[in-house]
């Protein structure tokens, strides 16, 4: 008789073993961690499961379109209207104003997101395990699945601005000592030529979009987070305030198309509104990574 498997978030649990012999920790954490990354892998690439209803795709493309047009238009306003008055008064902060935003800045670094997350997903994978009954690996596989999501939506548009930035060339605005919001040299890779779009604020708004699709809840704050780092990214002039708006440019689109794609393979969130899907409960993960643990 085939042992049972469990299905939650679209990932497939593997079947529960009877009789497993022992191995040693080591062992058995790469097996499981071997084998779940490889799972997760699948999952991200296989073909749509769930694709979307028709109107509810083209209400949901039109809103990112419309949303990317303004934004992009608002890019060109500011690099004609704004750019050089922004830097104007950035130079004129006091001195503990800057010093202040300086520190500030620093939590618009992607490493706050992406280690915790690569933590998290390397733990889950290690001890998501044949030996646990098949509730309790569904349970941590949605909880994965989440993590995993969050990991994705801050990673790739931070690696497309990494490389896109540096073929535009776009100079800071402290280079060359005078306000010249049109100064370029494409094709460099020197970090003083690579000033659009910010990748502090497409961290920052990628982090903002992403937890507040999972956890609703958290949209308020997330946001006050992400507006704080984009202005200081100005204040401390690191950047043109159009190259922040470009980096928002990049998280809402990269985001959006992210969390299509797991809809559509009936991860995380669902098809019809891309709405997350519920969650486990907090009583439940906390009891099935107990038994994960114990089965260790």
């Amino acid at each position: 008789m085939n042992a049972p498997k469990a299905r939650v978030d679209g990932l497939e649990a593997r079947p529960i073993g009877e009789g497993t012999p022992r191995q040693s920790v080591l062992e058995h954490l790469a097996r499981n961690l071997r084998l779940n990354v490889a799972l997760s892998f699948r999952a991200l690439v296989r073909p749509i499961q769930s694709p979307a209803p028709w109107r509810s795709r083209a209400i949901q493309s039109h809103a990112i379109i419309i949303w990317s047009i303004m934004l992009c238009a608002a890019v060109a306003t500011s690099m004609f209207v704004f750019d050089t008055a922004a830097l104007d008064w950035a130079r004129q902060e006091p001195n503990w104003f800057r010093n202040a935003f300086e520190t500030i800045t620093d939590f618009g670094l992607s490493g706050w997101f992406l280690f915790p997350c690569g933590i998290i997903l390397l733990f889950l994978a290690a001890v998501i395990s044949p030996r646990l009954a098949a509730l309790s690996q569904g349970a941590l596989a949605a909880l994965a699945a989440r993590f995993g999501f969050l990991f994705l939506a801050v990673a790739l548009p931070g690696l497309f601005v990494s490389i896109v930035k540096r073929l535009i060339g776009r100079a800071r605005p402290y280079v060359g000592g005078h306000e010249n919001p049109f100064h370029y040299v494409p094709f460099s890779w020197r970090p003083e030529f690579a000033s659009m779009p910010s990748g502090h604020a497409t961290t920052a708004v990628a982090a903002a979009i992403a937890i507040g699709a999972i956890w609703p809840r958290t949209r308020p704050v997330m946001w006050i987070y992400a507006v704080t780092i984009m202005f200081s990214r100005v204040a401390v002039l690191a950047h043109h305030p159009s190259d922040v708006i470009a980096g928002a440019v990049v998280a809402l689109v990269g985001t959006h198309l992210l969390r299509r794609w797991f809809a559509a393979r009936r991860l995380v969130f669902r098809a019809s509104d891309l709405r997350a899907k519920p969650a486990p409960s907090m009583l439940r993960i906390k009891a099935t990574l107990r038994q994960a643990i114990s089965a260790i």
